[in-house]
């Protein structure tokens, strides 16, 4: 561990924005799920999520959690895998192969 740069409370994460590496907003950071035996974070759970990416469930719930292991780094903001565009597009796949068959 690199001990010339001190820790950051994970509390700092608490509002932060969350994209996809391709620059896509996902959702802002509302909450932290937590291993405490461990004491590590395991996922972010998001709020003000953007409805292109998860449609109008999206509106209805009061987010989801992103596995924190999705990270691929934390600054200004956060950047996650693009995954969740992933999930989106074999969603969007699956709805035309039922309409055309």
């Amino acid at each position: 561990m690199d001990t010339g740069t001190a820790p950051q409370e994970i509390t700092t994460l608490v509002g932060q924005e969350v994209y996809t590496k391709n620059g896509v907003f996902v959702g802002e950071i509302e909450d932290l799920r937590l291993d405490l035996d461990k004491q590590e974070v395991t996922g972010l759970a998001l709020h003000r999520l953007t409805p292109e990416l998860f449609g109008p469930e999206a509106e209805k719930s009061r987010g989801v959690i992103v596995p924190y292991r999705w990270v691929q780094s934390v600054g200004d903001i956060v950047i996650i895998n693009d995954v969740v565009e992933r999930l989106q597009n074999e969603a969007e796949e699956d709805d035309e192969e039922e309409v055309a068959a």
